[in-house]
Parts: structure tokens; sequence; C-alpha cells
């Protein structure tokens, strides 16, 4: 898939997943200021991915929330085991630290497998967090509490409401919602 083909699905997820369910609650406003940054990585290792994570930090870092408040990392190809993907999440969290970004960026995780400890594959509450390509996002502490403040400051809530969500939407709406983008796990 080109690297425009990539956005386009990813926009598409956003627009009709995250913000079209208001899985987060903070999305749309960024979406529509255009401060959402999407990368498409084309690294072929772990090491080149490293890097764009490197270099999207430091972006973050230097430049005012009102410009770029989130950025996206997506990787088409290089994770396509979500097990893989997810132990990579640490690694993530040590190069935060090493940019002396914990408090400041948190990196939430995003896979077309995305599976919560404790479900079977196939619950559709797995689906809040499945994105049509492996993604690192990149999110401003500062806007993450913001959002939550705003949605009664009960996180606990907004993600029991996403899975209720979910679950009257069904694996069939999911589906339908998805077909556009060529992403149709459940």
């Amino acid at each position: 898939m080109t690297e425009e083909g990539v956005i386009a699905a990813t926009r598409h997820w956003i627009e009709k997943a995250v913000i079209g369910l208001n899985l987060c609650p903070f999305a749309r406003a960024v979406w529509v200021k255009n401060q959402v940054r999407i990368v498409v990585s084309t690294a072929r290792h772990v090491d080149g991915l490293l890097d764009d994570l490197d270099r999207e930090l430091d972006l973050l870092k230097n430049t005012p929330a009102e410009q770029i408040d989130t950025t996206l990392i997506v990787h088409p190809t290089l994770f396509p085991d979500f097990e893989v993907f997810n132990d990579f999440l640490g690694i993530a969290d040590e190069v935060v630290a090493e940019h002396d970004l914990e408090g400041v960026i948190q990196v939430a995780s995003f896979h077309p497998d995305y599976q919560f400890e404790g479900t079977e594959p196939d619950d559709i509450t797995n689906a809040t967090n499945r994105s049509p390509f492996p993604t690192l996002h990149l999110l401003r502490e500062d806007s993450v509490a913001r959002a939550v403040a705003s949605e009664g400051g009960d996180a606990e809530a907004i993600v029991a409401r996403n899975m209720d969500t979910l679950r009257r939407l069904g694996p069939q709406g999911w589906r339908d919602l998805m077909s556009a983008s060529g992403d149709t796990k459940a």
C-alpha cells in the first residue's frame, strides 16, 4: 500500500471510529484545528522506527501544541503480530524517558489485532484500540488531562462508555463502519 493509502485509511479510522464514535473525547477538537500529525514510517527494522520515534518526540517537544498537539506514527508492515508490537511498547516508553518527556508525552497504542488482557480475540470491545495499521500515538499529557476533565474527570468511565458503544455497534456494525478503509477486523 502506498503512503497516501495508509494515510487515507488512518484518516478514515480517525473520522469514522475515533471521532465518529467519540472513542477519544479530545480528538475532534485537535482534528478540526489540523493539530494532528500523521507520519507513515517506512523503517525496515525496529532501529529505524526508533529513529522515527526520536524525531517525532523532538518535534513535539519543540513545537507548540497549538501547531501540533498529537502525532500518530503509523507503520503498515513492521508489526503484523500484536504480541510483538505490544512488547515493543516498553521500548517506546523508554525512549520517551530518554528524551526527558515522562509526564509530558505518553504513548498510546493501536493495532489491527489489538486485544485487551482477559478478552478473546473476537471480543468487539477490542475494537476500541483497533486501527488499520500498527500505530504509536504520541499524546501530550496536558491535553489528555484536559480531555478527561471535560468528560467529568473519570478516565475509567470513558473506557467503559467506549466498550458499551462497541457492544451496541456489534461486529457487523464495526465492519460496516470500517469497510471503506479496508479494515474489517472486529
